[in-house]
């Protein structure tokens, strides 16, 4: 398994970085490495969706648990990537960090690549949470 984590300080209280990060259905705008979103069934906080990831057009499955100012858990359940990625909100007064961990890896005979896509997901995510703290700066 794989795994990363990378934090950024937001300048603004969790209840508004939470108005942004919960938006998933937003999420290629700031996850280059997410083409596409496209909800399949929701239950209270908890939605399965198929995403198309930049790697080679591929879909996942997703189940994407809501937890509403404190963290999003997407479970991937089928596809590519086995594993999970989890945006947590860290409240610290007026400012929050957000805090994105993937512990993943790569299914069937891409699981050799897992160490290499590691620093692609790791440059992505950074890129990503950077675009959330602009948006939310702005």
């Amino acid at each position: 398994m794989a795994t990363i984590e990378v934090k950024v300080q937001i300048n603004a209280p969790a209840e508004k970085v939470w108005e942004v990060v919960s938006d998933i259905d937003n999420e290629p705008k700031f996850w280059k490495g997410t083409k596409e979103v496209k909800n399949i069934s929701k239950n209270d906080n908890v939605i399965n969706r198929e995403i198309t990831i930049a790697f080679r057009d591929q879909k996942c499955i997703q189940e994407v648990t809501l937890e509403p100012e404190e963290r999003i858990h997407a479970k991937f359940t089928k596809g590519i990537i086995n594993g999970e990625k989890i945006v947590s909100l860290i409240p610290e007064g007026e400012t929050t960090t957000l805090q994105t961990i993937w512990d993943i890896k790569l299914t069937g005979m891409m699981g050799m690549f897992t160490g290499m896509i590691k620093k692609h997901i790791k440059s992505g995510t950074e890129q990503a949470m950077n675009s959330i703290k602009e948006e939310i700066e702005r």
